[in-house]
């Protein structure tokens, strides 16, 4: 399916990026009598039709492929609520298979503790993962850079050994 401007967005399956037509013309061509003025016009109206049409054509692409990693990331969401409901089930038999062995209250019971234990364990990595974390050091830099700099005094006021990434 197309829309009105030829441009394919609905599509459920193959999503390709049409554009029906090129924005430079025959038309436009030079005659040799046109005025510097005119020509610089016409160019300009070229370019500006030409960079909304690559404009357009990149926003058609980008749609297509931001659609299919929806449709992915969509997916991948339904399959990890399966395997977290799913989950009970493997400790339910868990608790079912020490019921063999002992009382039924203790196998739950051990299998509540083993499921607190993991928790807390998971729970003790993720802590160090977020302690770990540290501030943007460089972009600090940076921006405390900006700070001193003046208007067409820049150079002047950065020393080369302190410069930032972006010098």
């Amino acid at each position: 399916m197309s829309n009105k401007d030829g441009l394919f967005t609905d599509s459920a399956h193959n999503f390709e990026a049409q554009v029906n037509s090129i924005p430079l013309r025959d038309v436009d061509a030079s005659t040799g009598e046109e005025s510097v003025g005119t020509l610089v016009s016409k160019a300009t109206s070229q370019i500006s039709s030409l960079v909304r049409a690559e404009v357009e054509l990149a926003k058609s692409e980008i749609g297509a492929q931001a659609k299919k990693a929806l449709v992915g990331g969509g997916a991948f969401g339904a399959a990890g609520i399966i395997a977290l409901y799913s989950s009970f089930f493997f400790f339910f038999f868990l608790a079912e298979l020490l019921a063999l062995w002992l009382d039924r209250w203790a196998a739950f019971l051990i299998v509540f503790a083993l499921m607190l234990v993991l928790a807390v364990f998971i729970a003790i990595f993720g802590w160090r993962k977020i302690k770990k974390m540290g501030a943007p050091k460089r972009t600090m830099e940076s921006v405390n850079e900006l700070k001193k700099l003046v208007p067409g005094k820049a150079e002047k006021n950065l020393d080369a050994a302190t410069r930032g990434m972006y010098s």
